[in-house]
């Protein structure tokens, strides 16, 4: 589910620390779509005046005046001196206390920072003040029924071959590669040099990508599917070529939906060696015995079905609750949340024991459709938050402390790590709004009626996928690095301009 969208509005705390008493301004609000509003504001002129009593008196008793003690010169005097450096923070401090007085009125809940062009508002010597602006809202609908739904709910009793397999998924962390002279065989690695041609065009050219034997190999926006059956038997010096339909969101726009070639050419072929379980190895990860070793893997495994489990309910939940949610979502809010949804992932994955390739190949699976998932995040997101807000469901400390510490065993690091990276990258928000809809969903699955069913985790389980962190397509925005022949050709240029015009001013 995407994070919920930023909901803090503008604020000035450098300004005031008192409470501040309303100002008597009227606003129109006009709904522009399901998501959006266009407000207008206009402040009178009397407001105005206040606000310029207020500051002119707070700084006649600070100024500092030639020929006159601090505070002693004549308010008019004042006035004339610091007119600019006035009306530019009292029409500041307007427009924030304005603005919060507006969104904490108006008859709809914000999801974003208003747009608004602070620089381009001029504020008038003489009348009102009037200024608009266009804001992101939580669309309004009426909440359908979430209390009896009927929902399938995966169990499984894990087995030791269950564990015995995801130990050995664990310990290819830590394998070393060995180099063979035999053909690939499935789950072998192959270092190959990566060519992606479409329209006779090279879209991207990759050296040396260590890639894994398998039935998928997954890319930000597209999967050679049976890449197995291409690449078993390869040996050194051969060349393997697929094709691939490019996503409807890849990232390059103007090979979306089409198909390109990629080809393979294979330096090495490498077989995988897993560590032996010494005493020093597993002092390593953590752990003081074996036992312990396969105790903190079958948590791991519990938690992915803890996050199965929530995923598909929340999946048969949304999928009913948002039928009537037919609201369109505007692009700037997609193109936004996008970042976020992958961000919300990433922790949600982190915490239910994941590793990063797995979380690579789920990442991979959502940028394919991004612009489809983002919308299903969205909605789902607007439908859990209503209902929080209705049940009064709350955050606490604790949450958070129970959030970072999942996250930072999977990583081993200690959680004031991981919260300090949350903060500085600023995704706290994120987490909160993944500990307020888990406990919705907590909630709604204490008043829905399950039928048990079967959690296939072998196929979760196995190497069915191999995913790789970049896009096939490229990225078109990208700018290459200038060559020296670059350079040259731009000073010759810019000579040739100098010498037909010697003031000619040149970016």
């Amino acid at each position: 589910m995407a994070g919920a969208p930023c909901s803090s509005m503008m604020s000035d705390n450098d300004i005031s620390s008192e409470e501040q008493k309303a100002i008597d301004l009227t606003s129109e609000v006009f709904e522009t779509s399901a998501c959006e509003r266009r407000v207008r504001v206009t402040v009178p002129r009397t407001e105005i005046n206040g606000y310029f009593d207020k500051e002119f008196a707070e700084l006649a008793e600070t100024a500092h005046m030639p020929g006159f003690r601090v505070g002693k010169a004549p308010r008019k005097l004042v006035e004339r001196r610091f007119r600019k450096e006035i009306v530019d923070r009292v029409k500041h401090v307007l427009v924030v206390d304005s603005l919060g007085q507006v969104t904490d009125s108006a008859e709809f809940t914000p999801i974003s920072e208003p747009d608004l062009d602070m620089s381009a508002l001029v504020l008038p010597e003489e009348g009102d003040f009037v200024f608009e602006f266009s804001i992101e809202v939580r669309p309004d609908f009426d909440l359908p029924e979430w209390k009896g739904l009927k929902l399938e709910r995966p169990v499984r009793d894990f087995s030791s071959d269950d564990v015995d397999r995801a130990v050995k998924r664990v310990l290819s962390r830590y394998s070393d590669l060995e180099e063979t002279t035999e053909p690939a065989a499935l789950g072998d690695y192959l270092s190959a040099d990566i060519t992606v041609r479409g329209e006779g065009e090279t879209l991207q050219s990759v050296e040396d990508e260590l890639i894994k034997v398998s039935p998928s190999l997954s890319f930000h926006d597209g999967a050679v599917e049976d890449f197995d059956k291409l690449a078993v038997g390869a040996k050194v010096g051969d060349v393997i070529t697929g094709r691939v339909t490019l996503s409807v969101d890849a990232p390059n726009e103007a090979f979306r939906e089409k198909e390109v070639e990629v080809e393979f050419r294979i330096k090495k072929v490498e077989r995988e060696s897993l560590p032996n379980v010494t005493e020093g190895f597993l002092q390593r990860l953590g752990y003081d015995t074996e036992a312990d070793f396969r105790d903190a893997v079958l948590d791991s495994l519990k938690r992915q079905l803890e996050h199965e489990q929530h995923r598909r309910a929340r999946k048969q939940i949304t999928n009913g609750l948002t039928v009537s949610a037919t609201w369109e979502l505007p692009p700037s809010l997609l193109k936004r949340q996008m970042e976020r949804e992958f961000h919300r992932t990433i922790m949600e994955l982190q915490r239910s024991g994941y590793s990063q390739e797995e979380i690579i190949a789920r990442l991979n699976s959502i940028r394919q459709n991004s612009a489809a998932n983002t919308a299903q995040s969205l909605k789902e997101h607007f439908i859990l938050e209503k209902i929080a807000e209705i049940e009064k469901v709350e955050d606490a400390p604790e949450d958070y402390d129970t959030e970072i510490s999942l996250i930072a065993a999977q990583h081993n690091v200690s959680p004031r790590r991981v919260r300090a990276q949350i903060e500085k990258a600023g995704h706290m928000d994120i987490l909160r709004n993944q500990i307020i809809e888990r406990k919705v969903l907590g909630m709604i699955n204490e008043h829905a009626v399950f039928t048990d069913v079967p959690f296939i985790w072998n196929e979760q389980a196995e190497d069915g996928i191999e995913a790789v962190d970049w896009p096939l397509g490229g990225e078109p925005d990208a700018i290459d690095e200038a060559t020296k022949e670059d350079l040259k050709a731009v000073h010759q240029e810019i000579d040739e301009k100098k010498r037909v015009d010697p003031n000619v001013r040149v970016q």
